[in-house]
């Protein structure tokens, strides 16, 4: 499973983060950066409520 942002719609508010900071960071420009390709095996819940509560429909999940 990948997680992908489009940067058009990124706000970054920072909800992806708090669901999931292990996948999830903002650099030092406030852009989301996603930490890896493949979300871990262990992340992949997180990142499923990450994707869900996202405001602005940023996030994609891709296999």
């Amino acid at each position: 499973m990948r997680v992908e942002v489009d940067r058009d719609l990124c706000e970054a508010n920072e909800v992806c983060v708090g669901f999931a900071p292990a996948v999830f960071a903002l650099d030092d420009e406030d852009e989301l950066v996603v930490n890896s390709a493949e979300v871990p095996p262990e992340e992949v819940e997180r990142v499923t409520q990450a994707v869900a509560a996202c405001p602005r429909n940023a996030l994609f999940i891709r296999d």
